[in-house]
């Protein structure tokens, strides 16, 4: 999926072009009426590759949404891997690696691995770096096998990582087309159907601080209690239509998971005599400093720890 990426499609496109494997593939570009030149450099690269390459785009602009929906559906491969308009891989057989267990593992449905960040137009990853760190209280180091409530823990995965069998995604649950987020929803589901290997390999690298993306529109809506709280809600909605789509199978671990948005909300909207509550003053009291810090400060001072967060980045 691209939109306004002409700073980064090359890098996107080049990463996937490069991949050496013993079965074949295809790239599916969604370029989704650019304001500026991504689809002159799409065309560009199509041109060039049209055994490997599709376009897929509209006279207008859908969104986000709408152009995830209508990649899958023209997808016609056994696996479906996600490298969005503003990321890239690094290891030319990341994609043997990953299809490669999924072919030898017929139960595993959905599989990742570590990646590096980068920063707006940044190419220098910080080798010191990794985004995946199982640093929490609910996995062992070791651990590479997930099920979906385990996932629902796991945190943030970078979706630059993703492949999953397309089947699985041909006709989700009307609540994925409404989700907060689809790659939460994405992984939930594909998983719920097996269990989800994890490769602690940077194998990728996904890219923050772009113009346009998810967290760039957050920004400009503004991060009021409001809005703070409307996401949240988002979040907690996802997964409560996740546990009921998984007939509550995984119920122990969704309830878990939902705490940190509650927790959040209720701090946001003062409810300290809730907050006291055992269900979230456990969770309140496991937090380290810095996660301390920065909850006072997203309930507290929004802007402030914005802004805090931006300086920090810059530097």
């Amino acid at each position: 999926m691209t939109y306004n990426h002409e700073n980064y499609i090359r890098d996107a496109i080049e990463s996937v072009l490069m991949q050496v494997t013993n079965f074949e593939y295809e790239l599916l570009i969604g370029e989704d009426c650019s304001t500026d030149d991504t689809m002159r450099i799409v065309e560009e690269y199509a041109q060039k590759h049209p055994d490997k390459i599709r376009v897929i785009t509209s006279e207008h602009n859908v969104g986000a949404r709408e152009n995830s929906v209508r990649l899958h559906s023209e997808s016609i491969g056994k696996y479906v891997a996600i490298c969005e308009g503003d990321d890239y891989w690094l290891d030319p057989y990341k994609l043997q690696k990953q299809v490669d267990y999924l072919e030898a593992n017929p139960d595993c449905t959905f599989c990742f691995h570590n990646a590096y960040l980068v920063r707006g137009t940044n190419k220098d990853t910080d080798t010191k770096r990794s985004l995946i760190k199982k640093d929490n209280n609910y996995f062992s180091k070791d651990k590479t096998k997930f099920n979906a409530g385990e996932l629902a823990l796991f945190g943030f995965i970078p979706t630059s990582s993703f492949i999953y069998r397309r089947e699985l995604m041909d006709h989700p649950p009307n609540w994925y087309y409404s989700a907060v987020v689809r790659d939460n929803s994405l992984k939930l589901i594909t998983t719920s159907h097996g269990y989800a290997h994890f490769i602690d390999e940077n194998l990728g690298v996904y890219r923050i601080e772009v113009k346009d993306s998810i967290m760039d529109k957050w920004k400009k809506e503004g991060n009021t209690k409001e809005k703070q709280i409307e996401r949240n809600k988002g979040f907690v909605e996802l997964l409560d239509n996740f546990n009921e789509y998984s007939k509550y199978k995984y119920d122990n671990e969704i309830k878990q998971a939902k705490i940190p948005f509650e927790v959040l909300n209720l701090g946001l909207e003062g409810n300290k005599k809730k907050l006291k509550s055992s269900e979230y003053k456990e969770y309140i009291g496991s937090m380290n400093m810095k996660q301390r810090i920065i909850f006072k400060g997203n309930i507290h001072f929004p802007k402030s720890l914005a802004l805090l967060v931006k300086v920090k980045s810059l530097l």
